[in-house]
């Protein structure tokens, strides 16, 4: 047993601790919402797997499936478990009680903590889903990782956040002085183009759902989703017309590849959802995002648009993966989730303010404030009724639930 009082530490953009009661409570609020989703009528789907489970929309998508579809989950993740005095990650903290939730509620929850992208953890996947979760009818991927050792050739690729061919000048905010800087970023060298698309592009994506095609274990009419974004055209060099964009187009063409491969087979189809912006960890560290995200919430707000992580998949599951019917998407094939973040009148006020931010009005334009707080929130910390003096027990166990 460890006990203590937990307060938050942090390194830059960088949370280096995590407060296992505001990780609950984050979690009990999520499925407060995914409850409330109307009952589907026959499509919902019934055996998920989500590739990137712990945070953000992947922890978002399998709290939906689980408590707004009624249907079993598993969940894979890389996550630091808690050590003596040193607290889990966020994570970790995430699934234990997603996990201590399921098993009152009476709903199978299995999770594997371990490198999604090994050879080792889709046979462990395999094993579970052939014993309690066959056949799978939706398999959602959410991975988000800064590098990957490939399972064939024990190369390590680290991704980069660059832009392509020049180098990129903007604005953005500095977490830890909480001042607004210029930045530069030179452009990525060819390599680190390849590492990226390496991290971040389909092939692992397509790699999982060859081994479950292999092993017999999808269902008629099984889907797949990989989540992406496209974002403004101010974070175009950074985002979309660089690196990270580069990998991105890889997973578009990915779903057009496993679409190929699983319509003959099983009448099944493979999406590109393209998220709305939210605050994560990773977005934290893409400059130009954190001021990018500190107006956009509040100009949404102020048109009754907003939407969290929950809010969003709740609307992927009620609209589009739970109708029965084909997906509405894009000219490009692609589900539209971001569809509010990027409506003219949106994206016209948050760029006139964009320019305008200083570190002197920076609270006073944008919500600064705001930012930080749903920053802090993803490790448990700044949630409200959580007593941050009291002691709380951090070495908490990781239960796989069953019903």
């Amino acid at each position: 047993m460890s006990r203590q009082v937990i307060k938050r530490r942090s390194r830059g953009f960088i949370c280096v601790n995590a407060h296992p009661e505001g990780c609950r409570r984050n979690v009990e609020r999520q499925i407060a919402v995914a409850e409330k989703l109307p009952p589907a009528r026959g499509a919902a789907p019934r055996n998920v797997l989500v590739v990137g489970a712990s945070t953000g929309y992947g922890l978002a998508s399998r709290i939906a499936a689980a408590w707004g579809c009624g249907a079993r989950t598993l969940g894979v993740f890389f996550e630091r478990p808690p050590d003596g005095d040193k607290t889990a990650t966020a994570g970790y903290y995430n699934t234990a009680a997603l996990a201590e939730r399921a098993a009152r509620d009476g709903r199978y929850a299995a999770h594997i903590n371990g490198d999604a992208f090994s050879d080792e953890c889709k046979r462990s996947a395999i094993e579970i889903i052939r014993r309690h979760l066959t056949p799978l009818d939706l398999v959602i991927y959410s991975l988000a990782s800064p590098k990957r050792t490939h399972p064939r050739t024990g190369i390590v690729h680290n991704s980069v956040l660059k832009p392509i061919g020049r180098p990129f000048s903007s604005r953005t905010v500095e977490l830890d002085s909480e001042k607004v800087v210029d930045v530069t970023l030179p452009p990525a060298a060819e390599n680190e183009i390849a590492d990226t698309v390496a991290v971040m592009g389909g092939e692992d994506w397509r790699m999982w759902i060859e081994a479950l095609v292999a092993e017999g274990l999808l269902a008629p009419g099984v889907r797949t989703v990989a989540y992406s974004y496209i974002g403004p055209e101010l974070t175009w060099p950074i985002y979309r017309d660089g690196t990270i964009g580069r990998a991105k187009q890889n997973l578009e063409q990915t779903a057009r590849t496993l679409t190929q491969l699983l319509s003959p087979k099983f009448d099944g189809s493979a999406y590109i959802s393209v998220n709305k912006a939210v605050v994560t960890q990773a977005s934290a560290a893409i400059p130009v995002v954190p001021l990018y995200l500190s107006l956009l919430p509040k100009v949404m707000r102020g048109k009754h648009l907003d939407e969290n992580p929950i809010e969003q998949i709740c609307r992927l599951f009620s609209d589009f993966l739970s109708t029965g019917k084909t997906p509405a998407t894009d000219e490009a094939g692609r589900i539209r989730l971001d569809d509010r973040e990027m409506r003219l009148d949106v994206q016209s006020e948050v760029s006139a303010l964009f320019p305008q931010v200083t570190t002197e009005n920076l609270r006073q334009i944008s919500d600064f404030a705001g930012f930080q707080r749903e920053f802090r929130n993803l490790f448990g910390f700044e949630v409200s009724d959580v007593d941050y003096e009291q002691p709380f027990e951090t070495d908490v166990p990781l239960r796989d639930s069953s019903a």
